[in-house]
């Protein structure tokens, strides 16, 4: 065989090959990872955030996705919600909602954290976008009361707005040194290998129901 016909059917192969292979779709899903700085990726490299983990996680799956990283560090619900009309610029089909924890860490009444989250569940909702809504909890130190209310803001919002629920974005991960940075607060590569793993088989049947 010649080295011509030979390049040509490497070629061939090739372009098949991208063709076949999801992960290299010219329509990948967009899927918008929104939160704090959980989801920004506060003090991580390039490469090393959530949304860049999760993107890198859904590729070597097979799924063709477009991951955006709409973290902003610092954000409270309220935060989350006065930004809400930026980010559905970006068209996303698939939402993960990871806010709350700097409401928690604030110690900022339940009632309004439900009502924020609430807010921008039904923003995404009326926009038409699949939603993943992450879990959070309140630091142990401000009460039983506290944290009882706290706590069951997001399994009973999931289950009003019927979506999907994570039921701790930091599962696993919280507290454990060898998962956080410094801090003991933002977790590190691993600590972020370790909720990607945990969130895909959330995550899945929202990305396989496209149509």
């Amino acid at each position: 065989m010649s080295r011509r016909i030979v390049i040509k059917t490497l070629i061939l192969l090739f372009s098949f090959g991208i063709y076949l292979n999801p992960a290299a779709s010219e329509n990948p899903i967009k899927l918008l990872a929104y939160g704090d700085s959980l989801t920004h990726g506060y003090g991580l490299e390039a490469g090393d955030t959530f949304p860049d983990r999760l993107q890198s996680a859904l590729n070597e799956a097979g799924y063709a996705v477009e991951v955006i990283n709409g973290g902003n560090s610092g954000d409270t619900s309220a935060s989350g919600l006065a930004r809400l009309d930026w980010a559905l610029f970006d068209k996303p089909e698939v939402v993960i909602i990871e806010l709350g924890a700097n409401d928690g860490l604030r110690g900022l009444e339940p009632s309004e954290t439900r009502e924020n989250l609430r807010k921008i569940l039904r923003g995404f909702k009326d926009f038409g976008a699949k939603i993943l809504l992450t879990g959070m909890q309140a630091p142990r130190n401000l009460g039983e009361e506290y944290v009882l209310e706290f706590d069951k803001i997001y399994p009973e919002i999931a289950q009003e707005f019927n979506v999907e629920l994570y039921p701790f974005f930091l599962d696993g991960v919280a507290l454990n040194p060898d998962l956080n940075q410094a801090d003991g607060i933002h977790p590190n590569r691993t600590g972020v290998d370790k909720i990607v793993k945990g969130i895909i088989p959330y995550l899945e049947p929202l990305l396989k129901g496209r149509t």
